[in-house]
C-alpha cells in the first residue's frame, strides 16, 4: 500500500492500514475532499444568516441542524473509512470524488431546504456519496479477509439507512407522512445512521488511525473557523456598501475576529491523537460530541454575519435575537469541548469553573442588548472567551509546574 503522498497506483489490494502507521497524514485528495465542504458549509451557514437577520432564527434552526447533519455525517464516514482503508489507487480517487460530486449536489439544494422544506436536491446528493460510500466497502469487505465481516455490515447498515431517507422523502412529498411527523421521523433516521458505526464494529474494529482522526477533524475545525471569518468579511462588505465606517462596525468586526481567535486557541490547546491512542473506548464520543461543535461554529459564523451586518441597515431581528444568535453558539461550543475532551485527555484542556462561569457570563450579556447595544455584548463577549484562554493557560502551566516538582514516589509506596 503506497503512503501518504506516494503517486498514485492503478490498483492495489484494500487492506486495512496499521494503526500505528508512523507519519501518518491526511493526503492531497482528503484535502480537496475537505475544499468540497467548503461549499456546503458556507450554503447552510449563509441560509441560517437569512433566517436570523429576518426575525425568524427559530424557524430557520431546524433545517440549519438538519442539512448540517447530513454535510456532517457524510464528512465524518468518509473520514473514518479513508483512515482505515484509504488505497490511493485509481477506484479509490473515482469513488471518492464521486462523493465529491454528490456534497456539490447537496449544496446546490441547501437554499430550497431551508427557504421552503424541499429536501430533493439534498437527498440526491446525499444518496450520491452514500452509494460510493457503500461501493468502497463492499471493495474492502471482498478484498480484506479479516475486515470482511465489519465491512459488510457497514454496507448494509448505510444501504438500510439510505432506504430510510428515500422513504422518508417520497412520504413527505407525498402528504403520506403528516408535517409533524417529520422532524421526529427524522430524528430516528439520524439516529439509526448514528447506531451503524457501533453495530458493524461489533465483529472486529476497523483499524483507524488516531493521530490521523485528530489532524482531519482539526482540518474541518479551521474550515469552520474560515467559513465564520468569511461570512464576517462578507458582512463587512455588504455593511460598506449601505454606509461608511462606523464605530459600531469596526467594534463588532474586530471584536467577532478576536472571538474566533480566542476559541480557536481553546480547540487546540492539547492535541487529541494521544487521548485517542490511549483511550481508543471514547472515540464515540469524541467523534459523535464533534456534531454539536461543528454545528456551533457554523451558527456562531451566521450570527456573527447578522451581528455585522445590521450595523449598515436596520435587521428585522430584534438586538436581542442578534446577541444571542452570538452568545449561545460560542456557550455551547465551549460546552462541548470541555465535556468532549473531560474523560479523553489526561491534562485537563478546561477547568469546570471556568467554563462555568464563562458560560453563564455569555449567556447573560445579551439581556443587556437593549441599552448596551449589540458592539458592546459582542465585545465584551470576546473579552470573556480571551479572559478564559488566559486564566486556561496560567492553570494549566501551574498544573505542569506542580507535577514536576512533585517527589518521585518510593518504591511499594501505595
Amino acid at each position: 500500500m503506497p503512503p501518504a503522498g506516494a503517486a498514485c497506483r492503478i490498483r492495489v489490494r484494500m487492506t486495512a492500514r496499521a494503526i500505528d502507521e508512523p507519519h501518518r497524514a491526511s493526503s492531497q485528495l482528503e484535502l480537496l475532499f475537505d475544499l468540497t465542504f467548503v461549499v456546503a458549509v458556507a450554503a447552510v451557514t449563509a441560509e441560517f444568516a437569512h433566517h436570523i437577520a429576518d426575525g425568524h432564527a427559530l424557524s430557520g434552526l431546524v433545517p440549519f441542524l438538519q442539512v448540517f447533519f447530513a454535510v456532517w455525517w457524510a464528512w465524518m464516514n468518509f473520514t473514518w473509512f479513508a483512515s482505515s482503508y484509504d488505497t490511493d489507487d485509481v477506484p479509490y480517487r473515482l469513488l471518492t470524488m464521486v462523493q465529491m460530486a454528490g456534497v456539490l449536489v447537496l449544496a446546490a439544494g441547501v437554499p430550497a431546504a431551508a427557504g421552503h422544506s424541499d429536501y430533493r436536491a439534498v437527498a440526491i446528493g446525499y444518496l450520491v456519496m452514500r452509494v460510493a460510500l457503500v461501493a468502497q466497502w463492499l471493495r474492502a469487505g471482498a478484498e480484506d479477509p479479516a475486515g470482511r465481516r465489519t465491512a459488510l455490515r457497514y454496507a448494509l447498515g448505510i444501504a438500510v439507512a439510505q432506504a430510510g431517507w428515500i422513504l422518508w422523502l417520497v412520504s413527505a412529498e407525498a402528504g403520506a407522512l403528516p408535517a409533524q411527523a417529520q422532524v421526529p421521523c427524522f430524528a430516528a433516521l439520524a439516529v439509526l445512521e448514528l447506531a451503524v458505526p457501533r453495530w458493524a464494529e461489533r465483529t472486529r474494529p476497523t483499524s483507524w488511525h488516531p493521530h490521523h482522526i485528530a489532524e482531519r477533524y482539526g482540518l474541518f475545525t479551521i474550515i469552520l473557523f474560515g467559513e465564520s471569518v468569511l461570512a464576517a468579511s462578507n458582512a463587512v462588505a455588504g455593511a460598506l456598501e449601505e454606509a461608511e465606517v462606523s464605530r459600531r462596525l469596526i467594534v463588532i468586526a474586530g471584536s467577532g475576529l478576536v472571538l474566533l481567535f480566542a476559541l480557536w486557541w481553546l480547540y487546540f490547546l492539547l492535541p487529541a491523537g494521544e487521548g485517542l491512542n490511549e483511550r481508543r473506548h471514547l472515540s464515540y464520543r469524541w467523534g459523535y460530541g464533534h456534531y454539536g461543535i461543528f454545528a456551533s461554529l457554523a451558527a456562531l459564523g451566521a450570527g456573527l454575519e447578522v451581528a455585522v451586518g445590521q450595523t449598515g441597515h436596520d435587521a428585522g431581528a430584534s438586538p436581542l435575537v442578534v446577541c444571542y444568535a452570538v452568545a449561545i453558539p460560542t456557550a455551547l461550543f465551549i460546552l462541548l469541548l470541555w465535556a468532549v475532551h473531560a474523560r479523553l485527555l489526561a491534562a485537563r484542556l478546561l477547568y469546570p469553573a471556568v467554563v462555568l462561569c464563562g458560560v453563564a457570563a455569555i449567556l447573560l450579556l445579551p439581556l443587556a442588548a437593549s441599552g448596551t447595544g449589540v458592539a458592546a455584548v459582542v465585545a465584551t463577549t470576546a473579552a470573556i472567551c480571551v479572559l478564559m484562554v488566559a486564566v486556561t493557560i496560567v492553570l494549566g502551566r501551574d498544573g505542569a509546574s506542580r507535577r514536576t516538582a512533585r517527589p518521585p514516589r518510593a518504591a511499594g509506596r501505595p
